[in-house]
């Protein structure tokens, strides 16, 4: 998992980062665009777009 960014020009919804991540097993990527890059950011993106749809993984490397 890690954040990307600042990122100019900003989105219309004022996202400056992308957080992603890659399961190193099939290298599917999931990323999403967010407005800053901070512990509370990646926590929430960890469960809403990876525990809520997939699952707890086994093992999270940063």
């Amino acid at each position: 998992m890690d954040f990307h960014g600042p990122i100019t020009p900003t989105t219309k919804n004022g996202n400056k980062y992308i957080i992603s991540l890659a399961d190193v097993l099939s290298k599917f990527i999931i990323t999403k665009a967010v407005r800053d890059c901070t512990a509370t950011t990646a926590a929430r993106f960890l469960i809403d777009e990876v525990i809520l749809k997939y699952g707890t993984p086994k093992c999270i490397l940063t």
